[in-house]
This record gives C-alpha cells, structure tokens and sequence, in this order.
C-alpha cells in the first residue's frame, strides 16, 4: 500500500484528487493539509510515502516544502501539481528533489501512475513543462538577485527590502536595477513581472 499526503489550499481539488486515489487498490491518503506549513506538519505525523503538492499555497510555494520535506523525511517522493507551470518553477522543482512535475489538467489515471513511479524511485515530468523548461533556457538573475525581486514583489519600499534581505539600501537598489536590466524590463514592478513570468522567482 502506497500512503499518500495531499497538501491543496483548494479545498474542492483536494477532496476530488483524495476520492479519486481511494478508488485505487494500492493508494491510500493519509493526511491532507491545505497549506505548506500543515503538509509538514503532517507529513512528520504520518510518514508517507508520496507527498502530492500543489505549487502555490498560501504561506509558501510547494517547492520551499519540497526542499525542506526531502530533508525531514528523505525517503518520501514528492510530486507537485500547478495550475500554471513555469519553466523556472520546473528547474527549480528539480534541484529540490521533486521527482514529478505535472498540471492540475492532467488525467487521474496519469497522476496514479506517476505517484507509483515516483514511489518505485522513477521520475515523471510533463512532455509540454519540460518542453518549455529547454526552450526558456536559464535564469539571467543571480540568487541575491531573485531574491530581493521576490522580496520586492509586494511593492515593499527598499529599507523594509533592505531590512527583510539583510543588506544596505543602496545595495538592494543596485540587485533591483541589475535585475531589471537583464530582464529587459524600465522598472521594479515589470521586471517582477517579467521574473514571475518565467517561473524565476
């Protein structure tokens, strides 16, 4: 039996993916959480197998869950759902041990086999993510970089950005100028969008 954790902030998708693996013989979902802080939470509880995340939860993103759950309970395979893959949140859905990557649009008989793969040690990625993860190629921005563009997406001034970062002002200044400017964007705001736009930040 495969024990499976479901982490959702939508409650209707959580429940229908939940009905849809009990169906199965060998699935069993035992937790759900709908925030990435509750995952982890019950994830240390119950000790599944397979964690089936979603990518934007409400106090973080599925991927920060993933890193820090590969390092509280190395031997559960993670897989992330999103309604709105990008090429960046793919590369870096990667590097944090995610071993399946895939859209909510997918079938249920393709996201029960892709929790079986993952569990038997294999990887599943959507043909289309992956597709566009080649074609977009590597972020131009610099951790430091991204970082303070994502600190800066909430439209906080650059003190309270300097404050959160840990860096003076005029060096938070000078990593949203450089960041812009790689990014082809005439301001913060654009290049935060432009950032977000391709899932690198």
């Amino acid at each position: 039996m495969i024990r499976v954790l479901l982490a959702d902030d939508e409650n209707l998708i959580r429940s229908a993916l939940a009905a849809l693996l009990a169906l199965e013989e060998d699935l069993e979902v035992v937790a759900q959480a709908a925030s990435g802080a509750e995952a982890l939470a019950m994830a240390r509880a119950h000790r599944p197998d397979v964690a089936v995340l979603d990518l934007q939860m409400p106090d973080r993103d599925g991927i920060s869950v993933a890193a820090e759950l590969a390092t509280v309970l190395p031997g559960c395979a993670i897989v992330i759902v999103t309604g709105h893959g990008r090429a960046g949140h793919l590369k870096r859905a990667l590097e944090a041990g995610v071993r399946g990557f895939l859209p909510k649009t997918v079938s249920a008989p393709v996201l029960t086999d892709v929790v079986r793969t993952v569990r038997r040690g294999g990887r599943y990625v959507d043909p289309e993510l992956a597709a566009e993860a080649i074609s977009a190629g590597d972020s131009p921005l610099t951790p430091r970089e991204a970082d303070v563009l994502e600190l800066a997406a909430g439209g906080a001034p650059v003190e309270e950005i300097a404050a959160r970062a840990h860096l003076s002002p005029g060096t938070v200044r000078n990593h949203l100028s450089a960041a812009a400017t790689k990014l082809g964007a005439p301001n913060r705001h654009a290049a935060v969008e432009a950032a977000r736009r391709h899932g690198w930040i």
